[in-house]
């Protein structure tokens, strides 16, 4: 168990890295996952799911009726930020509807889980982020359906009804099974244990995801790579910055402007990329905007919460020169 436990700490620890690498291995030799497809997908995307139901407790629940403004002002900013900026940026940059289609699906998405890491090792209010992703996971079912009808509806043909399905299945489920586990288990060592190990888990099925994507749609890299590069880059950037905004023009803390920033840039992309490949199989560029998104956020992920220490250790150099 330690052995794994190591294994688990060094995958989340380099989440980026190893995301990146399946990526690029997948691209040469896709035959490594082309068994992540379908049922098959959507059942490692349930068990991502699961890791995060693991980790709430009651008290993470009892906070969401505690703070109720916080909790407000970052689910208003996750559901109306990401996804107007996927609209304008679909508009501005003229993007074919593939790809238009990937982007403003996962503007529409949930935050992720890997943005409650980022908030960790940026010295964010980690309360806050776990209540933001829960928040913002329980209302997916009816707000990813209905936005991505609303903004995409009239030029690409979205089942609402087949979505709401689709998420109430690989995010509700096995989130509400893993907060149950918890409540049931979670003093346990032995589960105390098998949650430690849980994240590792969580960080291979997400790379299993991206494979997926690319073994069937890798070669659309050709022909719309740069675009959907462009197009995911821009999409998250001026999430955390508009995310950041919001937390200072509501008088946050320091700590709170890091986490909602965090938590409005980085949305649920494996969701995203399931949800692409079960709803739109016809426009394959809208899977591969949302894989690429699953790996630009944790790549991203990791640079702000550097960013945010360095500006921490640059503030802390100042005052003790002050000091002196």
């Amino acid at each position: 168990m330690n052995f794994l436990l190591r294994i688990s700490r060094l995958l989340s620890s380099q989440t980026s890295l190893f995301i990146i690498l399946v990526a690029v291995l997948t691209f040469f030799e896709p035959e490594l996952f082309r068994w992540v497809r379908g049922d098959v997908q959507t059942a490692v995307l349930g068990i991502i799911m699961l890791t995060m139901g693991m980790t709430l407790t009651p008290e993470d629940f009892r906070i969401l009726a505690r703070r109720p403004l916080d909790i407000f002002i970052g689910a208003c900013a996750q559901y109306t930020i990401m996804p107007l900026l996927a609209w304008a940026l679909v508009h501005l940059l003229q993007l074919p509807p593939g790809i238009a289609a990937g982007l403003i699906l996962v503007g529409c998405c949930p935050g992720g889980v890997s943005s409650n890491i980022m908030s960790f090792l940026c010295r964010g209010d980690v309360v806050f982020t776990v209540a933001m992703t829960t928040a913002s996971t329980l209302l997916a079912p009816v707000a990813t359906p209905l936005l991505v009808l609303w903004l995409s509806g009239s030029e690409i043909d979205v089942d609402a009804m087949g979505m709401f399905r689709s998420i109430l299945i690989v995010t509700i489920i096995p989130v509400a099974l893993g907060a149950f586990a918890n409540l049931f288990f979670g003093r346990r060592k032995g589960y105390q244990e098998l949650c430690g190990v849980m994240p590792g888990v969580s960080v291979i099925g997400l790379a299993c995801i991206v494979g997926g994507v690319i073994a069937y749609n890798g070669e659309h890299f050709f022909t719309s790579g740069a675009m959907i590069f462009a197009a995911v880059f821009l999409h998250n950037a001026l999430g955390y910055a508009a995310g950041y905004l919001v937390g200072r023009f509501t008088g946050m803390s320091v700590a709170k402007k890091r986490t909602i920033a965090i938590e409005v840039g980085m949305q649920n992309a494996g969701l995203a990329t399931n949800l692409a490949t079960r709803h739109f199989p016809a426009l394959p560029e809208a899977a591969i905007a949302s894989a690429v998104s699953c790996v630009w956020h944790s790549i991203s992920g990791t640079l702000l919460a550097g960013l945010f220490l360095l500006c921490d250790r640059i503030a802390a150099r100042r005052a003790a020169r002050k000091t002196e």
